[in-house]
């Protein structure tokens, strides 16, 4: 009887770690949410990123035409991954503004002449004190903002194509 109670605090110990091991594997819930959903866009403006778009104001998106604003990259695999679905959003009729963040203008415009340029609108942020205002901590990022400059959805990571009929659904819900 005493050797269980000396091995009692160990089996405690594993279980334990199983929990939070299987928690850390398998989350109930993949999608964090977001305390910008909501709320309206926070105020910007950016100097274009290259000479080919325009610069970004946060102005911009108060004209009553919801668009999609993609934060990204040039320097970003997972941007690249995603930029075939950002021009099939483009295809299907999204207009996508950009920021990007901690870029320089010609690696962009050589991503952009490589992956395809769905943007109206390229911002530079080279500092990404814009990102951190949108509480935005990694890239790609995509935000669906109505006519009033409200974020309605958030999109954390790469879209996929699974992805591109949920975000198109919600862009047209906010019309």
């Amino acid at each position: 009887m005493k050797r269980i109670w000396l091995w009692a605090p160990f089996i405690l110990f594993a279980i334990l770690i199983g929990v939070f091991a299987r928690g850390l594997l398998y989350p109930t819930d993949r999608v964090g949410a977001s305390g910008m959903v909501g709320r309206h866009m926070p105020a910007f403006v950016l100097d274009n990123a290259v000479p080919a778009n325009p610069a970004l104001d946060s102005k911009q998106f108060a004209d009553g035409k919801p668009r999609l604003l993609n934060i990204f990259g040039s320097w970003c695999q997972p941007c690249i991954v995603e930029a075939p679905m950002l021009m099939q959003l483009q295809a299907q009729g999204a207009e996508i503004l950009g920021i990007a963040i901690h870029d320089e203008p010609d690696r962009l415009a050589r991503f952009l002449a490589t992956n395809g340029n769905p943007y109206v609108q390229i911002g530079l942020d080279p500092k990404s004190r814009t990102q951190i205002d949108f509480g935005s901590a990694g890239v790609p990022e995509t935000f669906v903002v109505d006519g009033n400059g409200v974020i309605s959805y958030q999109h954390v990571g790469i879209i996929t194509p699974d992805d591109v009929p949920i975000i198109m659904a919600k862009l047209k819900g906010v019309q």
